[in-house]
Formats: structure tokens, C-alpha cells, sequence
């Protein structure tokens, strides 16, 4: 059996002309362009007149921007990227009046992420070639693995990176993921910084430690950019380029480890149990930081969770206040103190601990009552996401 048809995004690398590059780089010159002015006429008209504008109100500004002498230019791209901007727009004040998100911010030129969407408008698929609004020629997509059968994207999503590389993100319904047999089997997962994961099973997954790895280039490369004049010289973007490419190597690197270690866990285990951990806070660890960033921990569990919905496993949160580390797995008996440093102790019921074996032995067992009770230990329930970049 099936689940049902889900959106997934499928992420293809492409390498556009230089014609195709020109008018990219235009779209989304202008589509930055549309996102500011937008946020700031909202902005303007609360702070001014405490009048809310809503989306049909900036389409409609749109369309008189267009008319000016200044603003003409925007007629030289597709629309269709301009108003999906708008709705985005729309998008995150709905995220901050909900207090989801804070208020929107406007994108710089350098450093935001430069990207453009479309809707089925303005892109025409057929015979597996893709060709975008304002373009005579398709897109050359690499394509790594087939979309779906018969599937036809609703939305196509054309982005550049920092490193100069170009990607396209079809969205399309997918209704052939299926769930995996059910196995009965269960294990905790407790994250370190030594190791990356530890299991229940007494198994310890090393930390590959990618940033540490490119730590010396990384360095390197960043100091050659900072003797860079300031400036939008093409040496200095070549520099910049250049420490961007060891980034992405280091992400795409992490990124495809985690792809590979949840779906493993998922297929070896219908339920997984993990601890709430707050990045967030943990972060301001100065001494910490770099490594806590570098073991990913948070897009681990979003890989965790977003995989367990497609496949019919079951993801358990543990409460970040749960002591794991200090009770015996054994007996249950809870220390008094439990320091960093220690990493093997002996209870007083004789067993000797792995404090980390021992930790994800007790976050299986609360997961385990939590999932049979229904109480004690704050457990999460992660809805299908209704889209995912596949990489």
C-alpha cells in the first residue's frame, strides 16, 4: 500500500547559458528588487497609518511599479517570479503575526539567497526538457535520477549558490513512496560532540568532523579574501568564490552522511527515540560552537522526522530536562552529579555505565512508556512536510 500523493521537491543541478545565466541573474535582480520595496511599503503603511497591506494590495503596487521610468525594468523579466515573491512576502508576515518567525528582513544583494519561482505559467515540461519563461532554449539539467512517474511539476524553483553553482527544485506530487514493514524493533539515540550518535544497541557512530577536516583550507582561503580590497572587484570575488566552494563541500559532504545514517536508522528501527536538544542555546557555548555546528545535530532530527512520516516509523522526543545521563539504567537510581568529564561511572547496584550507552538506554526506555502510556515524557508527533529538497 501506498501513502498518499505527497509534494516533494527533486533538487537537479543544471548549467545555464550565457544568455540563460544574463537573464537569471536579471530575474532575480528584480525579483530582490520587488521583495524590498514591498516590505517597505508595509512597513510604512503601519507605521504610518496603522493600515495592514495585503498581498492583492503590493500585486496591485506591482503593476504601477512597472509603469514608472524608474522601475521599467521589471517588465524586462517573467511576472510569474515577481508576484510568487509578493506571496512569499505575504508568507512570512503570516509567520510573524502567528509567532513563528520574526519580522521580515530585506535582502541584501550579497548575501541573501538568490533565487526565482515559477509557477506552471511560466515553465512548459515535456520529454523530460524544462524551458523557463523568456527563454527559447530548456534548461541542461543533469538529471541524478528520474522524477516520478507521469508526474508534472507544479512549481520549479531556479537558485544559485554561493559557490556560483546553479540548481532547479522541481515540485511535483509523488504517491510512490511506501512504507516500510513493520519490524517491531526500537532504539534511543543519544548526540555527542566524540561521537556523533550513540545507540542503545551499544553501537557509537563517529563524528566525521567535515568542517574540521577543511578547517586548514577554509582558513587559508579566508585570509587570501580578507587581503582582498573591498569592493565588487573580481579578484575579490574570485576569493569569495572560493572560500563559498569549501563551504558547500563541507555541507554537501554532511549533508549526504546524514542522508545515508537516518535512512539506515529508519530502515533497522520502527521507533526512534532522541532528546529535544536546544541548538540554539547550546550555541552560545563559545568554546563549543564550532562543533556543535559542525555535528548538524538539528538536521539530523528534521532528515529523522520528515523520513519517519514517509515511511510509516515512529519518531519519539524525549524532554530536554529528562536526566538520561544520570540514572542507571539498571536500577533507576539517579546520581547526584554527573560532569562532562565522566564518561564511565559505576552505580551502586554494581552495573558499570558508558555514559552515553547508558543515556540512550534511558531515553528508549521513557520514549518506549511515553509511546504505551501516553504520558510523563513530552513526546513530538512530526506531520508529513509537504515539501522536501531530495539531495
Amino acid at each position: 500500500m501506498t501513502t498518499p500523493r505527497a509534494k516533494r521537491a527533486f533538487k537537479y543541478r543544471f548549467y545555464p547559458t550565457d544568455a540563460q545565466a544574463a537573464e537569471l541573474l536579471r530575474t532575480f535582480g528584480c525579483v530582490r528588487k520587488v521583495y524590498n520595496l514591498a516590505l517597505a511599503a508595509r512597513s510604512q503603511a503601519w507605521t504610518s497609518r496603522r493600515e495592514s497591506l495585503t498581498c492583492n494590495d503590493t500585486s496591485a503596487m506591482l503593476t504601477a511599479w512597472e509603469k514608472t521610468e524608474d522601475l521599467a525594468f521589471l517588465n524586462e523579466v517573467s511576472s510569474v517570479p515577481l508576484q510568487q515573491v509578493l506571496r512569499h512576502l505575504q508568507t512570512a508576515f503570516t509567520n510573524f503575526f502567528a509567532k513563528r518567525a520574526g519580522y521580515p528582513r530585506f535582502k541584501a544583494k550579497k548575501k541573501s539567497r538568490t533565487s526565482a519561482e515559477y509557477t506552471r505559467s511560466g515553465f512548459r515540461y515535456r520529454d523530460g526538457k524544462l524551458t523557463l519563461a523568456k527563454m527559447t532554449e530548456p534548461l541542461n539539467i543533469v538529471w541524478s535520477r528520474p522524477l516520478p512517474e507521469g508526474a508534472r511539476p507544479s512549481t520549479v524553483t531556479v537558485s544559485q549558490d554561493a559557490a556560483g553553482r546553479w540548481f532547479v527544485s522541481l515540485l511535483c506530487e509523488d504517491s510512490g513512496i511506501r512504507p516500510l514493514p513493520a519490524n517491531g524493533a526500537a532504539v534511543g539515540i543519544d548526540a555527542g560532540l566524540e561521537h556523533l550518535l550513540t545507540l542503545s544497541t551499544g553501537e557509537k557512530i563517529t563524528n566525521p568532523r567535515y568542517e574540521r577536516r577543511d578547517r586548514a583550507r577554509l582558513a587559508r582561503a579566508q585570509r587570501e579574501l580578507s587581503r582582498k580590497a573591498k569592493g565588487d572587484g573580481a579578484n575579490r570575488a574570485r576569493a569569495r568564490r572560493r572560500v563559498a566552494r569549501i563551504h558547500a563541500r563541507i555541507t554537501d559532504r554532511r549533508r549526504d552522511m546524514l542522508h545515508k545514517l537516518t535512512t539506515r536508522l529508519l530502515r533497522d528501527n520502527q521507533v526512534v527515540v532522541i532528546e529535544d536538544l536546544t541548538v540554539r542555546n547550546m550555541l552560545k557555548n563559545h568554546a563549543l560552537a564550532r562543533a556543535i555546528s559542525d555535528a548538524a545535530w538539528s538536521e539530523f532530527r528534521r532528515m529523522l522526522e520528515y523520513k519517519a512520516a514517509w515511511y510509516g516509523r515512529e519518531v519519539i522526543v524525549v524532554d530536554r530536562w529528562f536526566p538520561s545521563s544520570k540514572l542507571c539504567s539498571a536500577c533507576g537510581t539517579m546520581a547526584e552529579a554527573m560532569p562532562l568529564d565522566v564518561r564511565a561511572w559505576t552505580c551502586g547496584c554494581g552495573a558499570i555505565h558508558d555514559r552515553d550507552v547508558n543515556a540512550a538506554k534511558n531515553l528508549l526506555a521513557a520514549g518506549l512508556a511515553v509511546s504505551a502510556c501516553g504520558a510523563g515524557v513530552r513526546p513530538t508527533t512530526t506531520p508529513e512536510p509537504k515539501r522536501r529538497d531530495l539531495t
